[in-house]
């Protein structure tokens, strides 16, 4: 379409030069006395043209021979920028290889290329700068040379070069942050953290560095809280997610001091951690604990033991809809968790163990716990029942052990010293 637009306007220049020019017989004369000169007007015309044009082609020529410096100029500053960015490159192959020695050579190269030039500003000059500087201390980190890591981190988040390459500057804080955390620097990696602009903040990298810092400085809550964000992101396979949320969950159950913290903190679990069998039983077991008599925080009085087994027994009760679907593992920790709040289980729960048990009458975990509950509201004959069944099935050393010394309690309350001293022999034989 084009090249028919171009014929169409050489046509049309063609029809106007063959009006105008074909049969002119105009003529021009100049006078230059004592001389007269007529001169055909269709040559004033073509020569006033030529004239035009060789105008126009001086003033070209001399234009570009006045652009000739600032040219040459532009054509250094190109192999200075060429040099620059080949070592930069180099040094980026060498670190990706292992080459360390030979990233740090050709990255302090294009820094001695970029500070011998006094060429003016060209574009990406700064970010160049900025990763050459990054490279050499990413070398040097890596050669365990930190006081040449630290000359050139500090070069490169300087002030100007920031301006001009604000990526490369977050990349160069969150390699500060990451290095403050290798070297254990846990005031350093914050503070590198704080300085990061509020979108990188967000990014999975940087997530995952303050859940390092979160860890690394105990702070259970903030490293959980960061977990989830990053589970939530998908930056672990959900399998890798979950271990690594319930592993920091029960680190903060295990660090509470006291029941209300052991609340606040089973609290700021979501719906889909509570359920979760390793959390119901390690909050349940930590109650207990807390309000043991001989435990560590013992001194505790009966309206906290009360507190306690009724806590156990709220956080228990999704688990013990499913008992039955539990590993014997499970089954095992729930019964441990449950037993020493039995004096004070309310009438609900005991319909509930009842009737959990008659539905799983072969399992020893549920006949342990019914019989001792069963003992402990003094119903002796079918507590002694439950507790025999358990004996002869029972793995579980601590738990066998604790059967066979209520029994001897059993057998001594009706007054069978025989079977008392019998069972007492056998709880005392079990390692």
């Amino acid at each position: 379409m084009r090249s028919v637009f171009w014929l169409l306007g050489l046509a049309t220049l063609a029809v106007a030069l063959a009006l105008l020019v074909g049969h002119n017989p105009a003529t021009l004369t100049l006078f230059w006395p004592p001389y007269r000169f007529d001169v055909s007007f269709n040559f004033v015309v073509f020569a006033l043209i030529a004239a035009f044009v060789l105008l126009h082609l001086a003033l070209r020529a001399i234009a570009a021979l006045r652009e000739l410096p600032a040219q040459a100029q532009r054509w250094r500053a190109l192999q200075v920028e060429r040099a620059v960015v080949g070592a930069v490159v180099d040094a980026l192959s060498h670190q990706l290889s292992g080459r360390f020695v030979r990233a740090q050579s050709a990255a302090q190269k294009a820094l001695d290329q970029l500070d011998s030039s006094s060429l003016a500003q060209w574009p990406r000059r700064d970010q160049l700068q900025l990763l050459a500087h990054l490279l050499v201390a990413e070398s040097a980190q890596a050669l365990q040379n930190r006081e040449r890591r630290d000359q050139h981190l500090q070069a490169a988040l300087a002030t100007q070069l920031a301006k001009g390459a604000p990526e490369a500057h977050e990349g160069a804080l969150l390699r500060a942050v990451r290095w403050a955390v290798e070297d254990r620097n846990i005031q350093a990696a914050r503070s590198r953290l704080a300085e990061l602009p509020q979108g990188a903040a967000r990014r999975i990298q940087t997530l995952r560095l303050k859940l390092r810092i979160a860890r690394l400085s105990g702070a259970t809550a903030e490293a959980l809280e960061t977990a989830r964000l990053l589970a939530k992101h998908r930056a672990f396979t959900p399998s890798v997610a979950g271990s690594i949320v319930r592993g920091l969950a029960l680190d903060a159950l295990a660090q509470a001091h006291d029941l209300q913290q052991l609340q606040a903190v089973w609290h700021k679990l979501d719906g889909t951690e509570r359920v979760m069998p390793e959390l119901a039983l390690a909050a349940a077991q930590r109650a207990n604990e807390l309000v043991a008599p001989g435990g560590a925080f013992g001194g505790a009085d009966d309206a906290d033991r009360v507190a306690a087994a009724a806590l156990a027994c709220r956080w228990l009760e999704p688990l013990w809809q499913t008992f039955g679907a539990l590993d014997p593992v499970h089954q095992r920790q729930c019964v441990q968790a449950l037993e020493p709040g039995l004096p004070e289980l309310d009438a609900g729960w005991l319909a509930r163990l009842e009737q959990t048990q008659q539905q799983l009458p072969n399992n020893s975990y549920l006949q342990y716990l019914s019989g001792q509950a069963c003992m402990q509201r003094q119903l002796w004959g079918k507590a002694t029942q439950l507790l025999g069944q358990a004996s002869h099935s029972l793995q579980e050393p601590v738990l066998l052990r604790q059967t066979w010394c209520a029994l001897a309690e059993l057998a001594q309350e009706r007054g069978d010293e025989t079977a008392a001293q019998a069972a007492w022999k056998k709880a005392a034989q079990i390692g």
